[in-house]
């Protein structure tokens, strides 16, 4: 590998919004890292960050993980960061192929990183999901309403799933099926990156994520809920409250894709000596229900109305805050973004980009 000071570093899904906030931020934090970020760009609007990088100075190279000959022709690089995956808990649920092609992006595109990582001895960064939990497990979860935000319930703790803590759900917590076919191919995937580390010896950490959110990200409904809420207020889009009581009171934690560098900068240069597996998350403190969401957008942006349809979706959940202790005490790690500087940062760019909605819902 090269010197603790100068590392290489290929980020797959680089010119998606995670991917390129990292390299961004990577630049930032260690001007003198020399980055590469590779993407097929079939997310509408990922050309747009190409530019950017571009003017960063960042490298940037087209290729498509599912094509094997793309990802033997990448540079020898110390580490590799997977940030590459059609990310939304619904996939592959519609058409005929749907739940094939996520399975080659998410699964069969790992697999050829970590064969890569094999031959390179470069280590493997995989940015994991908190969907790889148990559905069924977490909407078990007793639950009351507090100050318009669904929390654990205090008094029943005794109905408490294994791996629930005050903090929230740890890596603890049970993954047994279902757990969507996302949450499924992240979850293959992470056992996979384990295994191959300890087989052929290489580092390996995965970071199971929760919800990132921040300017530029190309939310909707069935991902990047934040960026798509408060840019479908600005535009006066319909709004749902779905499920459960059909009121928003369903919660999600939140962190900055900055706050995510700020650590994987200490997991590249302090690895340890063993693979590791833990949550990342902005936790309690950035948490944050719909109704909650809705009250900062109406007092910042103005009034707007929110249907209610009570009805649940598949797979849905009311509530989701990561554990990260165990990223907190191994890397002296704490987000700094606070919810409210997140959610200005969106609505700042939303009202730059008027149009940021229409190529957030367009289609591949």
């Amino acid at each position: 590998m090269s010197s603790s000071l100068k590392k290489k570093v290929i980020v797959t899904g680089g010119a998606g919004f995670v991917g390129t906030t990292l390299a961004l931020a990577f630049r930032r934090l260690r001007p003198e890292w020399e980055l590469l970020c590779v993407d097929n760009l079939i997310r509408p609007g990922s050309e747009g960050n190409r530019s950017r990088l571009k003017e960063a100075g960042i490298p940037f190279r087209h290729a498509d993980l599912r094509v094997r000959s793309d990802i033997d022709s990448l540079p020898k690089a110390d580490w590799l960061i997977d940030a590459a995956a059609n990310a939304s808990v619904l996939a592959g649920l519609d058409g005929d192929n749907g739940s094939r092609q996520l399975i080659e992006h998410n699964l069969g595109g790992t697999i050829d990183l970590l064969e890569y990582c094999k031959r390179h001895k470069a280590g493997f960064l995989l940015l994991s999901t908190s969907r790889v939990y148990s559905i069924p497990e977490l909407a078990a979860i007793p639950v009351q309403v507090d100050n318009g935000a669904f929390a654990p319930d205090p008094f029943q703790l005794d109905a408490w799933p294994s791996g629930l803590t005050k903090e929230g759900v740890s890596t603890h917590f049970s993954t047994k099926p279902p757990v969507s076919l996302y949450g499924t191919t992240k979850l293959a995937s992470e056992l996979l990156a384990l295994e191959y580390a300890h087989a052929f010896g290489f580092p390996a950490v995965i970071n199971r994520c929760g919800n990132l959110a921040g300017a530029g990200q190309f939310g909707r409904i069935d991902q990047g809920i934040f960026a798509y809420w408060i840019n479908a207020w600005l535009q006066k889009k319909t709004l749902k409250y779905i499920g459960f009581d059909g009121q928003g009171h369903q919660v999600r934690d939140c962190l900055h894709p900055d706050d995510l560098a700020d650590l994987l900068v200490k997991q590249i240069e302090n690895p340890g000596t063993a693979p590791s597996l833990q949550n990342v998350s902005g936790g309690n403190e950035r948490s944050v229900s719909l109704k909650n969401l809705s009250a900062w957008c109406e007092e910042h942006l103005g009034p707007h109305a929110v249907e209610s349809v009570p009805q649940t979706r598949p797979f849905d959940i009311p509530w989701m805050v990561l554990d990260a202790g165990e990223a907190r005490a191994r890397w002296d790690w704490t987000p700094k973004r606070s919810l409210d500087s997140i959610f200005a940062e969106i609505a700042h760019h939303g009202q730059n980009h008027p149009r940021w909605i229409e190529t957030c819902l367009a289609e591949a």
